[in-house]
């Protein structure tokens, strides 16, 4: 028998059980799709990843200093942890400090927090790092505080996100211009009011991105000369968010704004990826010379995206392994209804034995009529994933559609069919003719 006759008898049999046909693909149907939402799930997940570390240099280490302690002193240069102890410079601790030191002491706090004293990381910590750890690129400096701001189309004052950046804070960041330029190390060092704006804090304040440079807005009272805005980014998994901040010169933020109560981080940038685990080996050693037995929170950009990514690939592989199973029970229920189409069609078999038909042709009738089934419950499941889409996306996950997760689903469903269908029809063309016409 000819394959175009296979084909069209094939055909001839599944039109006419076509409840049959969809009920026999659920399975198949739910296993294309969640393959298909499976793929886009994770190329939405890798490309949210990536969106959200795009402001991140993979060499980028930053450093900051948390404590509880009441904050004591002051000053440029945080002082050591431990009272006595030398700092980098040589400069001795000083011994117990008293009232007139400008020391508060908490009663409640045990009497061992007078020997401790805040440390705040200064210009001073980012020039030791960049004169005495090798293999940096780059290091800069930066802090954010919250303040409030008019100006613009604001009817009243909002508080803002207000970030102190050194000039090469732009490069470090991978951040670019719309419209204007950025800070200088003139403004920084002149304590200049410029300041350049985000992109959304732009629209917010002058409803447009270009009217927004060159005017001037009123942070914490005081006069600033937008001298820039820079780019959409989206959203970031951490650090400053440029879209909802407005930068200003580090030492005219310390001056105007926020003076000496703030909790820098210093940015160091790594030379080579590769070495990035020394660097902070280095980095390490030279702040325990400068602060005695303080422990400061060190992470890099490489270890929060590979723990990103991470997690969105153990999420895959959960989805993965759900595809699979439900592919496999959609393959069983298609072994189910063919081994029942064999039982009730054995008189048809054996006529079209008798007829001259062999039992390749017998074979391929039943694998055709498996793979028809799942080709079309794979079909199916394509149009299932493209239709609940908007429904995973509105519980904010990203979903990345591709012509390539369609032709793998259907793939995979004409595969599941032909493995699961071929026992089916290899028992049916190993009927002997006679006994075949003889059932019941």
């Amino acid at each position: 028998m000819r394959i175009s006759e296979l084909l069209r008898l094939v055909i001839i049999n599944l039109s006419q059980n076509k409840f049959k046909v969809i009920l026999t693909s659920v399975g198949i149907i739910v296993g294309s799709a969640t393959i298909m939402m499976v793929l886009a799930i994770g190329t939405g997940g890798k490309m949210e990843v990536a969106e959200q570390f795009k402001n991140l240099n993979a060499g980028a280490i930053d450093i900051s200093y948390e404590s509880n302690n009441i904050a004591f002193g002051g000053g440029e240069r945080g002082m050591s942890v431990r009272a006595g102890a030398p700092n980098r410079r040589g400069i001795p601790g000083g011994g117990m400090p008293s009232m007139n030191n400008n020391f508060f002491i908490n009663r409640g706090e045990n009497e061992n927090a007078m020997n401790q004293e805040k440390i705040v990381l200064s210009t001073d910590d980012m020039e030791d790092l960049a004169v005495f750890v090798p293999d940096i690129s780059d290091v800069t400096i930066s802090y954010t505080t919250t303040t409030e701001v008019e100006g613009g189309e604001l009817e009243a004052a909002g508080s803002y996100t207000i970030a102190g950046v050194k000039q090469n804070f732009m490069a470090i960041s991978n951040l670019s211009m719309i419209a204007g330029v950025f800070l200088t190390n003139e403004n920084d060092e002149n304590k200049e009011k410029y300041c350049v704006v985000g992109y959304s804090i732009a629209k917010e304040i002058f409803g447009n991105v270009y009217a927004a440079c060159d005017d001037v807005i009123y942070i914490d009272a005081r006069p600033y000369v937008i001298s820039g805005v820079l780019e959409e980014m989206g959203s970031v998994s951490s650090g400053i968010s440029p879209d909802t901040t407005i930068f200003v010169p580090y030492d005219t933020g310390v001056k105007y704004i926020t003076g000496q109560n703030i909790s820098p981080t210093i940015t160091v940038i790594s030379a080579d990826v590769n070495r990035v685990d020394i660097v902070i080996q280095n980095i390490k050693t030279i702040l325990a010379d400068s602060y005695a037995n303080a422990e400061f929170t060190i992470s890099n950009a490489g270890t929060k995206m590979e723990a990103a990514s991470e997690s969105n690939n153990t999420l895959q592989l959960l989805l993965i392994t759900m595809a699979v199973i439900v592919f496999i029970v959609g393959g069983i229920g298609i072994m189910n209804v063919l081994f029942v189409s064999v039982k009730e069609r054995t008189n048809e078999i054996g006529i079209l034995k008798a007829l001259g038909c062999s039992k390749r042709d017998i074979l391929l009738e039943f694998l055709f009529e498996a793979c028809f089934m799942s080709f079309i419950g794979s079909i199916l499941g394509v149009l299932v994933a493209i239709g609940i889409t908007p429904v995973i996306e509105s519980f904010s996950v990203r979903v990345e559609l591709s012509a390539q997760g369609a032709l793998l689903s259907l793939a995979f469903g004409v595969i599941t069919g032909t493995i699961f269908g071929f026992y089916p029809a290899y028992k049916a063309s190993s009927l002997i003719p006679v006994v075949a016409l003889n059932q019941e």
